[in-house]
């Protein structure tokens, strides 16, 4: 048997699921009934449980009625039924298990949640089964490729709702009756006087147990409905929450509106009677459970009178991202979870690029995805500990440590990369022969690329393999002659030069040079960088760079004579280099100076030449190059001190020419940069911009009317209000994170404590993140605490004295575990602090975060050498200006 993989004896063609929810005692009871194939003559069968009590299981086959079986729970989360007759191959059976389970919080498998309304505590039950935790809530076989049909019945208590993936079809009380079938009898109450219903649900296609879900509560909604223009069929549509129902409403609207979208590009009927989304108040991220999507509040509910541009693109990424999988993961899902990527990678470029151009082009979605995702991408891709894309996952502690950036972030970079290469219209068609290939079935890599290639004409498999197979991303060195230029490629670490043995791959380079022709832009396409080292003819005595509208995964390094002429060329107003052109510009200039590659001196050089900048993006971009040297040189006061004088010349101008104030016709990137502009000058420490924000935290203060303050400005002038305030100001905001009025509020006053710069109050703020908070917005104090100056220090102090009880809390999952215990301890910059990091995890078990520990101390080691590399001349270079 293989030691991750559960054997192949047997497989489940249909599950027969009752779920009875108890929100008083919070637990539940079950019966799930299996239809399994027998693939091979079988004397035991072996399936996925974790932590469900089994009082009884049968056997029934084509020879013999139900028998009474035996279980035994093993290791690797699997319990083993043994048969006292032998199943033959060939023949069908059907295995039925009656199981029980506690509902906990934890945000994993069938767990409990809670929310306040009308001034009592509401709990309610939630599924969260990605990757590997339906096996918490029910007998099966928790693999992707085991896909099956699902029928499920849910027994609640009356007054409380059932949603689940698909339509109800039946509704009634569940009393003692002839009605009632003999396997649920030991589930009928006990109590005449309690009163339970049961919910039948319509069955499923065939789909992954990680996609199965279903809730119980108290729930209010909205609905809708969207005919779709394949089918012209009409889908119900509603939004469920367990509160602020009205804040709701974006999210329909925003469904609405792109899932008849991903029909027509992929050119696949939508195969689901109804898609609703439930929004929850315990719930980290969101999950594409298929055609019942969960989501925090946060991601989710927005403010109808006073919500912000950031808000509404939050709910547009996370919403129109979760819609693609229902084609893309849900329809068609990897075969295992090596291929995560398949799935998230392209949700993430047609959730939160393609498909959102067509609906807000002017977001300037494919921009922002170089700010948001490529850059991250880069940052992760460039250490030592990086992995591939398509990665090996041994284990379940694995795969949940593969949910990270290069999954997401990385994926969706290269296939952008492999898009553009390829043309938009031809990437989008291999898509959809990829899909009805592997309709309601499981694929690999190589399928995507062959339904692309039959698109094409291309490849796929000879460009892409590298780019998905292998660690890290090229950096690609650009020497000048007469006759051209040559171009040669080595991966890139941020730590410094790749050593020969860490520089073994060749990948497959789009270089899209952009250059001057008859006076117009002109992009060669046709340029393939496929061997370390070539030569390419371009005019170098004009413009020219390559990675035209940075959509290449990889860096540029040119002489710094080019870099200077790039960037005189790119601030006229009209250049040949596109707003994508100069925020990757921006990006690289810095990261090749930490890598040591260019003088950190020759980057900031580039940003002071683009003063006259109007785009927000590319301030965005900057913004975010000088937030990391801030983040580096934490320690260094003096150099701070300028850092921050450069910062104020930079963003002041900006302040003052766009003021405080948010007219409602003004452009979308008006108001983003005016918000960014703020939040950089305070940042800096601008004197007038914290004298002006602490005036109208006062006025909230004195009022409690959030409506006053611009959406787009709440959590700035929240944390001027802690961070410039005292004791009385900290204390408004806890009073607001406790009870606020919307989500984005509470999580603004959230950023704002982390701000504190009084030790007494950030070690309050520690201790609300920790005893207060729900467990996803722990992970949200961590992050933020972890930029404050101040707090680093109390906070890894916090993290290493309570180790053992934050690592039980969150054991289950790992998703927060790796984040938690590594985050507020990766922000060092000595080798000291190094040492003592090292020193303290030395005895401890780390193997369910040992990738984000070791991506942690390699940030630490770039921090170090980054700093050893570049002071002086950093030094140098804030002197001649501060």
């Amino acid at each position: 048997m293989d030691n991750y993989r559960l054997p192949t004896n047997v497989k489940p063609v249909h599950y027969d699921l009752t779920i009875k929810t108890d929100l008083k005692s919070f637990s539940f009871q079950g019966l799930v009934k299996v239809d399994i194939d027998v693939l091979e003559d079988s004397s035991s069968i072996v399936l996925n449980n974790l932590d469900l009590d089994i009082s009884e299981a049968y056997i029934s086959s084509d020879l013999t009625k139900f028998e009474k079986i035996s279980s035994t729970h093993t290791s690797q989360e699997r319990t083993t039924f043994d048969l006292p007759n032998a199943l033959q191959t060939g023949s069908k059976a059907q295995l039925k298990i009656h199981f029980s389970g506690k509902l906990v919080t934890g945000l994993t498998g069938y767990y409990k949640g809670s929310f306040e309304k009308d001034g009592a505590t509401k709990y309610y039950a939630v599924t969260q089964f990605q990757p590997t935790s339906a096996r918490r809530a029910f007998p099966c076989w928790d693999e992707p490729l085991l896909k099956a049909t699902f029928a499920m019945s849910m027994i609640s208590r009356e007054g409380t709702m059932n949603l689940a993936n698909m339509p109800v079809i039946s509704e009634h009380p569940f009393e003692s009756s002839e009605d009632v079938p003999a396997d649920l009898a030991a589930m009928l109450p006990e109590n005449e006087e309690d009163k339970w219903t049961i919910t039948k649900f319509d069955t499923t296609p065939k789909m992954s147990c990680y996609i199965v879900a279903y809730a119980n509560g108290q729930f209010d909604f909205i609905e809708s409905s969207v005919v779709m223009p394949l089918s012209g069929k009409t889908i119900p549509l509603r939004i469920y929450s367990t509160s602020n129902i009205e804040q709701a409403q974006y999210v329909m609207d925003v469904t609405k509106a792109v899932l008849p979208l991903y029909e027509e590009v992929f050119d696949v009927e939508y195969p689901l009677p109804k898609l609703d989304t439930f929004v929850a108040t315990d719930k980290q991220g969101a999950m594409e459970n298929w055609g019942l999507i969960t989501g925090q509040t946060n991601g989710y509910l927005i403010d109808p009178s006073n919500a912000g541009v950031l808000e509404k693109q939050r709910v547009v990424s996370f919403q129109s991202h979760e819609i693609a999988h229902m084609w893309f993961g849900n329809i068609t899902t990897m075969e295992w979870w090596n291929y995560l990527y398949l799935n998230e990678g392209f949700a993430t470029l047609m959730g939160e690029v393609i498909i959102p151009v067509r609906v807000y082009p002017e977001w300037r979605v494919n921009s922002e995805f170089i700010v948001s995702h490529l850059s991250k991408a880069f940052n992760l891709d460039a250490k030592p500990s990086s992995h591939p894309i398509e990665v090996d996952c041994p284990d379940a502690n694995n795969i949940e440590q593969i949910f990270d950036a290069l999954s997401y972030s990385k994926a969706g970079s290269v296939l952008r990369m492999l898009c553009d290469f390829v043309g938009q219209e031809k990437f989008l068609k291999g898509v959809s022969i990829y899909l009805k290939k592997h309709l309601f079935g499981n694929s690999v890599t190589h399928d995507l690329w062959e339904g692309i290639s039959d698109a094409t004409g291309i490849n796929i498999t000879e460009i892409m393999e590298a780019w998905i197979t292998k660690i890290g991303f090229p950096v690609l060195t650009v020497t000048e002659s007469e006759q051209g230029i040559t171009v040669r490629q080595d991966r890139f670490l941020d730590a410094g030069p790749a050593k020969p043995e860490d520089n073994q791959t060749i990948w497959h380079v789009p270089l899209n040079i952009v250059s001057v022709h008859d006076g117009e832009r002109s992009v060669d396409r046709a340029a393939v960088l496929h061997e370390r080292e070539k030569d390419f003819a371009v005019d170098t005595t004009k413009p020219f760079k390559l990675n035209a509208g940075t959509n290449g995964f990889y860096r540029v390094l040119y002489t710094p004579e080019r870099l200077v002429a790039i960037g005189k060329e790119a601030i006229k107003e009209n250049s040949i280099f596109s707003l994508e052109d100069r925020i990757g510009l921006v990006d690289d200039a810095v990261a090749l100076a930490k890598a040591g590659l260019l003088k950190l001196s020759s980057s900031l050089s580039l940003v002071d030449l683009w003063r006259d900048e109007k785009e927000f993006l590319v301030w965005k971009s900057i913004s975010s190059s000088i937030e990391h040297l801030k983040s580096t040189w934490w320690e260094y006061p003096k150099i701070l001190e300028k850092l921050n004088a450069f910062s104020r010349s930079l963003f002041m101008p900006l302040v003052k020419k766009l003021g405080y104030e948010y007219p409602a016709d003004e452009s979308i990137d008006t108001t983003l940069l005016r918000t960014l502009a703020i939040e950089q000058a305070f940042a800096a420490e601008d004197q007038s911009v914290v004298t002006e924000l602490r005036r109208r935290f006062k006025e909230y203060q004195d009022t409690r009317d959030s409506s006053k303050i611009p959406s787009d400005l709440q959590t700035v002038i929240f944390t001027a209000g802690v961070k410039h305030g005292a004791r009385e100001d900290y204390d408004t905001v806890v009073e607001t994170f406790t009870k606020p009025t919307s989500p984005s509020e509470g999580y603004a006053a959230l950023r704002a404590l982390s701000s504190t710069k009084d030790e007494k109050l950030i070690l309050e703020t520690v201790v609300i993140a920790f005893t207060k908070a729900r467990d996803q917005d722990v992970l949200l104090f961590i992050r933020e605490l972890a930029k404050n100056n101040a707090a680093k220090r109390i906070l890894s102090k916090y993290v290493q004295d309570n180790y053992n009880q934050i690592y039980t809390r969150f054991e289950a999952s790992s998703f927060a575990l790796d984040e938690l215990l590594t985050t507020p301890l990766g922000v060092y910059s000595t080798s000291e602090d190094l040492e003592a990091i090292q020193k303290f995890f030395k005895d401890k078990d780390i193997s369910k975060y040992e990738r984000a520990y070791s991506q942690a101390l390699d940030s630490i080691r770039a921090r170090i050498a980054f700093i050893e590399r570049s002071t002086s001349d950093l030094e140098e270079w804030l002197s001649k200006k501060y």
